[in-house]
């Protein structure tokens, strides 16, 4: 429902380099929902045991917690000439008071306030992404001024100035380097598997991690103009753009209610002008007027404005307990029309972490002694690849004897004594400028980059021995969750990345995708997302990392993972598949269009019996006493068929996949 942002829970996003305003929490926000639900709870217990006075007083307080923003809201609405849901609600509330069934009453107020709840939740955690963005560019810069190194404020730095980042730092503006050599973590920007080799004249972005070098920058942005920034503007764009989405019973109340309300007039007024005339027109209005309180009796909305929250409700806890968590019930409807799924690779499709995939000797040499010479020179290095090495060497079997002497080579590998002689382990580039290529080391190298991985030349007493290829692994389950995508309805499944080309297509193989993009920085996505969108649909993108943020906010429906997902990721995106199994995400389509068919089947089920009774008791049969039976019966009736939604359970994955 979307009554919360109308309700005035929306806020103006805040603008990238300033302190969110502060917000007051949840709990002392809706602490009266809470409050009344327990009152409602305790006045059914009381009812149950005979106490119907207290059941009463309880009911009633019950409901004046509960409907004070409502009635506030409806009270807005009517000064503006409008009938909307609040209208409804408080009409509901009246009445079943009416009728005397408190009970109701309460109910329905109460579970129309939950889903309010619902929605404000999803508008908090909205901000929150933005506070979480914030943190990550770094508040200090050390720049070089006058011969000095001093710290000033990250907003003071000036294009064109100096700035010295010292391994593990932060960037704190975008640059190019001038000096220095290191591998910089560029996984929240570009979705890099893993850290970038830097020396001068590569550029830099605000917010990634330095390595084990220290580097001097020249700033070519200032902090406000940053790429960090760009991404935090770009989700407040998106988010900012995003009209509130009104539900079926929504849009159907504002026609519902005026139309009850004017048919009652007509039926207490037309009819003894028609039939009494002047002289019996006050007879035939006795008459008439009791019907037309009848039938607003009768058409009282109780049921059709449970027939909403319960389902949603309902649909929303059998998705938390299954994992997936879904903030709103807009966010589930919004789920079951998406006709297109982007994924990012790193993290998503594939695990985010460094596996060895190829170990190839080139002149003869072993497989093992090109393994083992690696494994004994990384031994003592703490860099993602060098840990890949050794775990790979210890998996099979081998006896890692660490080198000694190791040193890093910041941007080009490392070198160490393995067995009293020099080793070398490293890039093609260091290779060539130490002139240890040779024609098969050649081969080796385009057969592993032909396969999608990244080479790593070993070298052991100035010769070379052969290639270790390495790559990020495509996620258990990964081909199995496209799959079933396609079964829910999903007609086109897309690949956005910041990784390279060759990365790009053998995930895109292997994981049976219609199409991938590579290369790919965040504001790229963002244009990805929307060429998508024109071509196939509404689209929903599955991401993980900071830099998958902008995307998530301006697809139709944002899905992060919720383990190895970055916290701003989650908090930007509408679901978060909590236990990182993408096959989730086709059962939370399924269950997506189950929750609106039960809303459908909901609707009809009230309207029938109103409909039946409407006509009851224009004619003059329908009694107050059958308007409670069918106001009630039909309030079961939907709120039953909506309970059916929290058996629904997620299927084994596809065979033979």
């Amino acid at each position: 429902m979307s009554d919360a942002c109308c309700g005035g829970t929306c806020e103006t996003p805040v603008q990238a380099h300033h302190a969110p305003p502060p917000t007051l929490p949840a709990w002392r926000r809706h602490w009266r929902v809470g409050v009344s639900g327990v009152l409602l709870t305790a006045g059914a217990a009381s009812g149950w045991f005979g106490a119907e006075v207290a059941a009463l007083v309880l009911f009633l307080s019950s409901i004046a917690l509960a409907i004070v923003d409502p009635a506030r809201r409806a009270w807005r609405a009517v000064r503006l000439r409008v009938l909307d849901i609040n209208v409804l609600m408080v009409i509901a509330v009246l009445g079943a008071g009416a009728l005397g069934d408190w009970f109701e009453a309460a109910a329905v107020v109460w579970l129309f306030g939950v889903s309010q709840w619902l929605e404000g939740f999803s508008m908090d955690r909205a901000r929150h992404a933005i506070r979480a963005l914030l943190t990550l560019s770094p508040t200090m810069a050390l720049v070089r001024r006058g011969g000095r190194d001093e710290h000033v404020p990250a907003d003071d730095v000036r294009v064109g100035e100096i700035v010295v980042v010292r391994p593990g730092d932060r960037m704190p503006v975008d640059g190019v380097v001038r000096a220095g050599e290191s591998v910089v973590d560029e996984a929240s920007i570009t979705g890099e598997s893993w850290p970038v080799e830097k020396t001068p004249g590569t550029g830099v972005f605000a917010g990634t991690i330095n390595g084990s070098g220290a580097l001097d920058i020249e700033a070519t942005r200032v902090a406000a103009d940053s790429t960090l920034a760009r991404i935090i503007h770009m989700v407040e764009d998106a988010q900012s753009r995003r009209a509130p989405v009104q539900t079926f019973v929504d849009r159907f109340a504002r026609r519902y209610t005026p139309a009850v309300v004017i048919l009652a007039v007509v039926l207490a007024v037309i009819p003894p002008i028609v039939l009494g005339g002047a002289a019996g027109w006050s007879r035939e209005f006795a008459i008439w007027s009791y019907r037309a309180l009848a039938l607003l009796v009768v058409a009282c909305p109780c049921a059709l404005v449970i027939s909403t929250p319960v389902s949603m409700v309902s649909a929303l806890a059998a998705a938390a307990r299954a994992g997936v968590l879904i903030k709103g019930g807009a966010h589930l409807e919004r789920l079951g029309s998406i006709k297109c799924v982007a994924f990012d690779k790193t993290g998503t499709l594939t695990e985010g972490r460094v596996t060895v995939t190829d170990v190839l000797g080139v002149d003869g040499v072993a497989t093992n002694g090109v393994l083992a010479v690696a494994a004994a020179l990384e031994s003592r290095s703490e860099h993602p690849i060098g840990r890949a090495i050794v775990s790979h060497a210890r998996g099979a079997g081998l006896d890692v004897a660490p080198g000694e002497s190791f040193r890093s080579l910041p941007g080009f590998g490392a070198e160490a004594t393995v067995a009293a002689a020099p080793a070398v382990v490293g890039s093609h580039r260091l290779f060539e400028d130490r002139r240890m290529c040779t024609p098969g080391l050649h081969d080796r190298i385009e057969l592993v980059e032909g396969r999608g991985a990244t080479p790593v030349l070993v070298s052991h007493r100035g010769e070379a021995l052969g290639v270790i290829g390495l790559t990020d692994v495509l996620r258990a389950g990964g081909r199995a969750a496209v799959v079933r995508l396609r079964e829910a309805g999903v007609t086109h499944v897309a690949l956005l990345t910041g990784d390279s080309r060759a990365n790009a297509r053998i995930v895109l193989e292997s994981a049976g995708l219609d199409e991938a993009h590579a290369e790919l920085l965040p504001a790229d996505k963002v244009e990805a997302v929307r060429r998508l969108r024109a071509e196939h649909g509404a689209v929903a993108m599955v991401g993980d990392g900071i830099n998958d943020a902008p995307a998530l906010a301006a697809a139709d429906i944002g899905i992060a993972m919720g383990v190895a997902g970055t916290g701003v990721a989650i908090e930007t995106a509408d679901i978060a598949l909590m236990s990182d199994d993408l096959n989730k995400l086709s059962w939370a389509m399924r269950l997506s269009r189950a929750t609106l068919s039960n809303i459908r089947l909901n609707v009809g089920l009230a309207l029938g019996l109103k409909l039946v009774f409407v006509g009851l008791a224009a004619a003059g049969v329908a009694t107050l006493w059958m308007a409670v039976l069918a106001d009630t019966g039909a309030s079961l009736l939907v709120t039953a068929n909506s309970l059916r939604l929290l058996a629904m359970r997620d299927v084994p994955v596809h065979p033979n996949v």
